[in-house]
């Protein structure tokens, strides 16, 4: 069996965003990934992304937070359909910023 990490993955799509854009990925209320989506579904936002742009830091010291990589988005909406508190609000990046699929 071949696999591959997702970092790998996320090379390849040849993803790209301007480091100086702001984050296209807003949680409408920040306090939701730790207070409800840990707790209760052991943070399902670090699974769903099939790019691992949300992962949550801190656990081991018990100050739990939620880091959003968004340079790593290949703008599948995944966190927009399966976030199921609907927190988190996807929008289209500054300055058409993304993947590059070249073979499509």
């Amino acid at each position: 069996m071949i696999s591959f990490d997702r970092l790998s993955s996320v090379f390849l799509s040849a993803t790209n965003h301007e480091e100086d854009q702001p984050c296209h990925l807003v949680l409408k209320d920040p306090a939701i990934p730790t207070t409800i989506n840990l707790p209760l579904f052991a943070g399902p936002e670090q699974r769903y992304c099939p790019a691992g742009v949300y992962e949550f830091l801190g656990l081991d010291e018990g100050q739990p937070r939620l880091q959003i990589n968004a340079q790593n988005c290949v703008h599948c909406k995944t966190c927009d359909i399966k976030d199921m508190t609907q927190n988190i609000e996807w929008v289209t990046p500054e300055g058409g910023g993304g993947p590059n699929y070249p073979n499509m």
